[in-house]
């Protein structure tokens, strides 16, 4: 029984029944119908904490899924899965992929710079200042192209960018 069969809350299912109607009216191929159906059980088990099963899912809309936008999504949720469970590297590796087929992904943008300056701050309690400088430094980097590319979002990195000196002023990337 695919997962959307089990789905037991309203918002669940009416995103089912309307995601079921747009996949009939579309013209679609059935593998790409078959992926966006692994890609809706995939979100819809990583909203409710079940990671294993997302990443089943996640990897199966991957092998079917040709669209390069669509799979930017599909990477970009299975590093947030990773991420999630402290798997940083592996997280990382995901969302540089999403970057590579859509690099106005501003969520793997922020979330890479998150990644760095988590970093930062804990080779700065231990004590390593030229490894939290340097990941300090690559947060930025990613916290500015997600900035430009999303002007009014992300205020706390903005505010950390201007605080700690890290701020440029750039006309784009």
């Amino acid at each position: 029984m695919s997962r959307s069969q089990k789905n037991d809350n309203f918002i669940d299912k009416t995103f089912t029944v309307l995601a079921d109607i747009v996949l009939k009216v579309l013209p679609t191929s059935k593998e790409e119908k078959e992926a966006f159906s692994y890609y809706r059980d995939g979100m819809s088990a990583q909203s409710e904490g079940e990671y294993a099963e997302a990443l089943e899912n996640y990897y199966e809309a991957l092998n079917l899924e040709e669209d390069p936008y669509d799979r930017s999504y599909i990477l970009y949720n299975i590093g947030l899965i990773y991420g999630s469970n402290g798997e940083h590297i592996k997280a990382l590796e995901y969302y540089h992929k999403s970057l590579e087929l859509n690099s106005r992904l501003t969520q793997a943008l922020n979330n890479i710079a998150v990644i760095y300056h988590y970093q930062g701050i804990k080779a700065s309690d231990k004590n390593n200042p030229n490894i939290a400088k340097s990941m300090f430094d690559k947060a930025a980097i990613y916290w500015q192209q997600a900035i430009y590319l999303a002007p009014n979002n992300y205020i706390e990195a903005q505010n950390w960018l201007k605080t700690t000196g890290r701020q440029i002023q750039s006309e784009g990337y």
